[in-house]
C-alpha cells in the first residue's frame, strides 16, 4: 500500500496484519478521492476508525490542513504512528488512542471531511453520524465518506445530510453524504 497522490504521493504505508482492521486498498482509496475531490484547499478531516491511517494521510497529502485520527486498537495505533512519522509532517496529525464513543463528546470545532469505516457498518454509521450532528462537529460544507461491504444499504438521508454519491468497488461500497 502507498499514498496515491499529493505531497506524500508514492510513499509506502504500513498496514496491520490480521482481521482487526481492513485497510482500504490503493484502488478504492484512489476512487474515493476521485469521487470527492481529488484535491483540497485546506480544512479538517476526522478519521474515526483510522486503522492504518491511510485515508486521512491521503487527505493531508491532497491539501487538507489537519487530521484527527481515532483508533482504539493498540497495534493499529503503532502502525498509524509509523505512517504519520513517514510523512515528516507530524504537526498536521493528531492521533487519539480511544474508542470513538468516548471521543465524540470531547471533540471541538467542525470537520470538513469525515471518514467512516467502522467494524459494524450500517448500525454504527447511522449512530455515529447522529452523534456527529448532535455534537455540532460537521461544517456546512462537510462530506462524509462511508466505506462498507457492498451488501450494506445506508439510508438516503440522515438528519440534514443526503446521499450524494455511491459506488461499488469489488466487495466494497463507498457512500458519500453532504449537507
Amino acid at each position: 500500500m502507498r499514498i496515491i497522490a499529493g505531497n506524500f504521493g508514492g510513499r509506502p504505508l504500513k498496514t496491520l496484519e490480521g482481521k482487526t482492521t481492513r485497510p482500504t486498498s490503493d484502488k478504492v482509496r484512489g476512487a474515493i478521492y476521485s469521487m470527492i475531490g481529488p484535491f483540497f484547499a485546506g480544512g479538517r478531516v476526522l478519521d474515526l476508525y483510522a486503522g492504518s491511517g491511510g485515508l486521512s494521510i491521503e487527505a493531508i497529502s491532497r491539501g487538507m490542513d489537519q487530521a484527527v485520527l481515532v483508533e482504539r486498537d493498540r497495534r493499529a495505533q503503532a502502525v498509524i504512528e509509523a505512517n504519520i512519522a513517514m510523512t515528516k509532517a507530524q504537526d498536521q496529525f493528531r492521533l487519539i488512542k480511544r474508542d470513538d464513543k468516548q471521543v465524540l463528546p470531547t471533540l471541538t470545532g467542525q470537520f470538513d471531511l469525515v471518514l467512516l469505516d467502522p467494524p459494524y457498518a450500517k448500525e454504527e454509521i447511522v449512530k455515529t453520524i447522529g452523534k456527529l450532528q448532535e455534537h455540532d462537529l460537521l461544517s456546512p460544507e462537510v462530506m462524509i465518506v462511508c466505506e462498507t461491504d457492498k451488501s450494506v444499504d445506508l439510508p438516503e438521508t440522515l438528519g440534514d445530510l443526503r446521499l450524494w454519491k455511491q459506488k461499488v468497488y469489488g466487495i466494497s461500497k463507498v457512500t458519500v453524504y453532504v449537507k
